[in-house]
């Protein structure tokens, strides 16, 4: 029957074509169905590939047709056949279809459907349906339209938006048309835009392929989000053709996050304050308990009460060192521990190392010392942690050799223009440490087992807080057995740089006791000749630590003394009589007015007198916190009294012109005069003549004085000047001529 038709069709001219006979002719396989989903007609290739005839489908409804070819589980779902694009059938001679449907409208009205059928390449099993749904591309498009939690754009080779997807509509609160075509950079901030954020992140990812940034973002209502953003470099057949970028709001995160570190640094802050409140409450009582044994040993006493009163003292110093330990540990273990750069005379601290542990150790113990010939006088680092560490080691050696020997040995491993690298050893004749002990020597706690630990008492902190100090010092830190004998060596290596600044060294050298941190016998003798014509004022609010100075400055030679229970005393006998105190020796926690305050006070009379805080506060930052309040210098409680020697000396003797007379003062004074002419000529400032000290102005110490500081203080002097406002010392305005 196909075959005669098209014979027929033959002989027919253009004029006699029928649209009927045109579509029942059709190489495809059409079937034509009315809105109410009837099947209205069909084409000879639909009934020859179904091998149905047109009987046996026109007139009937498409669901009641396809419902025979159909498993009756699938039925149901061909009522939904006029609303996709594509979907597939499976008939019963096991071959698949795809239909695709074309809607027929006149005006608005919709008054037929054309289904083209497709074979299937693939058939599963008889009698199911198969959804193959969109194509590859299609799908993709409509997952990415409907993924809300991230924005998704597609931008093109300049960096303007050419779509989006529904995520991106509500994280940016615009509408599609509102968007489309504009620059990415509407939702960067002012600061990105100075600096041409946007920019540089598409040039970024044209070099590297990708970019990702987070920072805050802005929406069109003007509010910001922290935002996570992912920006990859788009390419079609090798030819770059836009960017993709993908944007999350991590707002959430972020407040989370910034609630985190505020709970932590809170927590932090808590943390050490509860140390410094327990540094000072347990510090306070030490100081005044050993510095009575110390002054009670220096009294006439029998031997029995002498060896009770050395047992206190010793008991008290092994309590102090138990504190210390404990307080660096965990100094160390919050990071909040800091290494400074100073002068390091290393045989003097060695030596003076060497001479305390000798007082120490047993009557079967002796030292050894041994240092390289080619060791520096003197290096640039940190002398406290340095001796801190030499120290540690060397008290652990006299703790574990009942006799024999310990030795010290320091040498140089090498050296460069910059620095030396300095091996320090400690080699002692001991009872070493068993094997299985030696993996945890350096771990915090750890002892070698409980017999040691009741023979040898300690807290197991020393080598942990060594080990640390070394690596914050750029270090190493080790220990091997002893291979001549039966003991051990403790070994570190540092790295110290060389000094360069030959002032430096000398004004080092100029204080007695600066090479090894200890007050010397000469420096004591020194700082007797001149005690007695001294006047000191201590500030301190404790009774029995009153009492406990007094005697001890008492013991140095002191005799003038002036007694302040709280600040707000202090600042009084102060601001009566400024030149009848040579120094001030000020606690920091006072009622009334703490030790801060009140040098802030002093300093803002006017008054240039040392203050030298000694305070129970010995935690990191206490020392810098008193320096910055007006201090000149600091002392930890419990008191060493050899160390309150070297800073009495060093105020007292060797800062002998800490206080300028009015003379010095204008002679320096006109000279910085003269260095400010031109300056303030140009300004068009009045150049006064000094005639008075300038006490108010110039509020830093002595020794501190530089032709820059007073520079700084007449030109804050200066800031108050109408002018001043318009004009800048570096590049003054210039005069407008009004025509």
């Amino acid at each position: 029957m196909f075959t005669s038709q098209m014979e027929s069709l033959a002989t027919t001219t253009l004029a006699d074509i029928d649209g009927n006979l045109l579509f029942d002719l059709s190489p495809l396989p059409l079937t034509v169905l009315t809105p109410a989903c009837c099947i209205a007609r069909v084409s000879d290739r639909f009934l020859h590939d179904w091998q149905v005839s047109r009987d046996q489908c026109v007139g009937r409804q498409l669901v009641n047709f396809l419902e025979t070819y159909l498993h009756p589980a699938g039925s149901a779902a061909v009522v939904n056949l006029t609303s996709t694009i594509d979907d597939a059938i499976l008939t019963k001679h096991a071959s698949s279809w795809r239909a695709r449907v074309l809607p027929i409208f006149k005006g608005a009205e919709l008054i037929a459907m054309v289904l083209e059928w497709q074979e299937a390449p693939a058939a599963p099993g008889e009698g199911e349906i198969v959804r193959p749904g969109l194509s590859t591309d299609e799908a993709f498009r409509i997952l990415v339209q409907a993924v809300k939690d991230y924005a998704i754009f597609l931008l093109d080779t300049k960096g303007r938006i050419a779509t989006w997807n529904t995520g991106a509509e509500l994280l940016k609160g615009y509408r599609r048309e509102e968007i489309v075509g504009k620059h990415f950079s509407v939702f960067y901030g002012q600061d990105d835009l100075a600096i041409r954020k946007p920019e540089l992140e598409l040039e970024i990812c044209l070099r590297e392929g990708r970019v990702e940034d987070e920072g805050w973002r802005y929406k069109k209502d003007g509010s910001r989000f922290w935002a996570n953003v992912i920006i990859t470099a788009v390419y079609k057949d090798g030819v770059h053709v836009g960017f993709g970028k993908v944007t999350r709001d991590l707002t959430e995160r972020k407040t989370a996050e910034s609630r985190l570190i505020a709970a932590y640094e809170e927590s932090e802050k808590l943390k050490s304050a509860f140390l410094a409140n327990m540094s000072h409450e347990i510090r306070t009582p030490m100081h005044g308990m050993l510095s009575a044994c110390t002054l009670l040993l220096d009294t006439e006493l029998s031997t029995t009460q002498q060896d009770i009163v050395q047992v206190m003292d010793e008991s008290g110093q092994v309590l102090l060192q138990v504190i210390n330990d404990i307080l660096d540990y965990s100094k160390l273990a919050s990071g909040s521990f800091s290494i400074t750069s100073d002068i390091i005379g290393i045989t003097s601290i060695i030596s003076s190392v060497v001479r305390s542990a000798q007082t120490t150790t047993r009557s079967g113990v002796h030292f050894e010392l041994f240092l390289d010939p080619d060791l520096p006088k003197s290096v640039q680092g940190d002398p406290l942690r340095y001796r801190q560490i030499l120290q540690n080691l060397v008290s652990n050696a006299a703790k574990f050799t009942e006799k024999g020997t310990i030795r010290v040995r320091a040498s140089v491993e090498f050296e460069n223009e910059e620095s030396y690298s300095i091996l320090t050893e400690v080699i002692d004749t001991g009872i070493g440490v068993p094997e299985p002990a030696a993996a945890g020597l350096f771990t915090p706690f750890t002892q070698f087992d409980a017999t040691t630990t009741k023979r040898y008492k300690g807290t197991g902190l020393g080598l942990s807080i060594a080990k640390t100090l070394a690596e914050l010092m750029g270090g190493k830190i080790g220990y091997q057995p002893n291979p001549e004998r039966h003991g051990s060596i403790f070994w570190f290596s540092l790295r110290f740089n060389k000094i360069k600044n030959v002032e430096q060294i000398q004004d080092w050298k100029q204080v007695p006791g600066s090479r090894d941190g200890t007050a010397s016998p000469e420096l004591q003798a020194e700082l007797a000749k001149v005690a007695s014509t001294k006047s000191l004022l201590l500030a301190e609010d404790n009774k029995i630590n009153q009492m406990v100075m007094l005697r001890i400055l008492r013991s140095i030679g002191f005799k003038n003394f002036a007694l302040a229970a709280n600040g707000s005393e202090a600042l009084n006998l102060v601001r009566a009589k400024p030149a009848a105190f040579d120094l001030v020796l000020m606690d920091i926690n006072m009622p009334i007015l703490d030790g801060y305050e009140a040098t802030t006070k002093i300093r803002e009379s006017g008054i240039r007198v040392p203050v030298v805080a000694m305070t129970a506060y010995a935690l990191k930052g206490d020392k810098e916190r008193c320096l910055e309040n007006g201090m000149d210098d600091y002392i930890p409680k419990p008191v060493d009294i050899p160390y309150l020697i070297k800073i009495l000396f060093k105020w007292l003797v060797n800062a002998k012109d800490y206080r300028m007379s009015a003379g010095e003062e204008l002679s320096r004074l006109h000279n910085i005069r003269t260095q400010l002419q031109p300056t303030l000529e140009t300004l068009k400032l009045p150049l006064p003549i000094p005639t008075s000290p300038p006490s108010q102005i110039f509020q830093l110490p002595r020794h501190q004085f530089t032709p820059r500081l007073y520079h700084l203080c007449y030109l804050q002097k200066y800031r108050r000047h109408p002018r001043w406002s318009r004009r800048r010392l570096y590049k003054p305005q210039q005069t407008q001529t009004r025509t």
